[in-house]
């Protein structure tokens, strides 16, 4: 049993490290990172290009109100100069999802709940930031006034300040239900037809001086929960494997343990052998014949042998130390223990406290603590180890021949 318990355990390591690793694996798959950047071309796996734009409306005359610089490959990078006293002015850099043909695209972007992004804005700015997403019942293709604005706002300065939004949090503002006569109290919306991303001024950003924005590391993040189902799953099926494997290599092994066991206790049954062996020592004789003749009896002790042999303690300790180098109690056990093996791989139908009290044991929680110590099981699986032995010369037929 020893044997099998060292490969228990080098198995049971081998999982844990198996399990760890696949959990760093799997764990760090879960965590989803989408890069949103202008002129990418492909958004897992779709054929998705995301284009720069602007928006202006109303248009004011004069000079030009917003230029996006076409240069900045990791980002949007954008000048403004607001005209004084015009707080409704709606001016935006937009990314705008097109396809292969330059056409408008959706973008299911669902397994992502959160946006972060860097912010520079000089001088410091207060801005708002739109998922704008096609509302099939309402939208209509390349005419953003008629998608639902999912919005927030936020704050940079000239140092960059890192913007980090829940997109579970984004609102769509009353005026679009209104304008659209929908209903306010649907505010729900999914990330799953995702047509341009805006970064805009509001009624707070400055006016009548030139305003720098840059907008870089623009990521989409989430987490894929099917990864953790399989971590959950594949470790699940490994320790049911090993359960398996544990219980029946262990009945095996306690298969070939009881076995070797019995077999080893063979020499030691002197109430089988050693009677009948031509001793010039009548004493060692006398003991080891009313020990063996004896040991089923409840009440036997030192003190029964000594009276029932005529011998001091002394010769009867000596006696079973010089030929079997057991004490008397243990000896006893032994005799007491190796019999009860027998009865229960020969009688299936008789009763382990019947068997218990046949050898000598009065108490049967006794005899089950004992049992268990010497065979490593208890009784009753004992017996059932017993019928599992296929050979016809197994050990515990071998224990029962004289």
């Amino acid at each position: 049993m020893q044997e099998f318990y060292k490969k228990a355990l080098l198995a049971f390591i081998v999982i844990v490290l198996a399990d760890a690793l696949f959990a760093v694996v799997f764990i760090e798959r879960s965590y989803l990172s989408l890069p949103i950047l202008p002129g990418q071309k492909g958004v897992d796996g779709r054929a998705v290009e995301w284009h720069r734009g602007y928006t202006v409306s109303p248009w004011p005359a004069g000079a030009p109100v917003i230029r996006v610089d076409d240069t900045m490959r990791d980002g949007l990078r954008f000048d403004m100069n607001l005209p004084p006293g015009t707080p409704d002015i709606n001016v935006s850099a937009d990314l705008i999802a097109a396809d292969a043909k330059g056409a408008p695209a959706l973008v299911d972007l669902s397994r992502y709940g959160t946006v972060s992004f860097l912010a520079k804005c000089a001088p410091a700015n207060s801005m708002v930031f739109i998922i704008s997403i096609h509302d099939e019942r309402v939208s209509k293709p390349g005419n953003f006034f008629t998608y639902p604005p999912a919005l927030t706002y936020f704050s940079c300065n000239e140092d960059g300040v890192p913007v980090s939004i829940d997109t579970t949090r984004l609102s769509v503002p009353q005026w679009w239900f209104d304008a659209f006569h929908r209903d306010v109290s649907r505010q729900d919306f999914k990330l799953d037809r995702v047509a341009r991303f805006v970064f805009g001024a509001t009624s707070q950003s400055p006016r009548g001086v030139p305003s720098h924005v840059e907008i870089s590391n623009f990521t989409m993040r989430g987490r894929d929960y099917r990864w953790l189902a399989w971590l959950a799953a594949l470790v699940a099926a490994g320790w049911a494997g090993f359960g398996i494997w544990f219980f029946r290599a262990q009945a095996r092994a306690m298969i070939a343990s009881v076995g070797s066991t019995l077999k080893t206790d063979l020499p030691l049954v002197a109430y089988r052998q050693l009677t009948l062996e031509p001793y010039r020592d009548k004493e060692k004789v006398s003991v080891l014949r009313f020990i063996a003749s004896n040991y089923t009896n409840p009440e036997l002790d030192l003190e029964g042998v000594v009276a029932g042999t005529g011998t001091n303690r002394t010769k009867v300790n000596d006696v079973l130390k010089s030929e079997l180098g057991m004490t008397f109690t243990s000896y006893l056990n032994k005799l007491r223990l190796t019999e009860a093996a027998r009865l229960l791989a020969e009688n299936s139908g008789t009763g382990i406290a019947e068997i218990a009290f046949s050898v000598g044991y009065a108490n049967v929680s006794y005899f089950n603590k004992l049992f268990k110590e010497e065979y490593g099981c208890t009784p009753k699986a004992f017996r059932a180890l017993a019928v599992q032995q296929e050979q016809p010369d197994s050990p515990v037929q071998e224990a029962a021949a004289p």
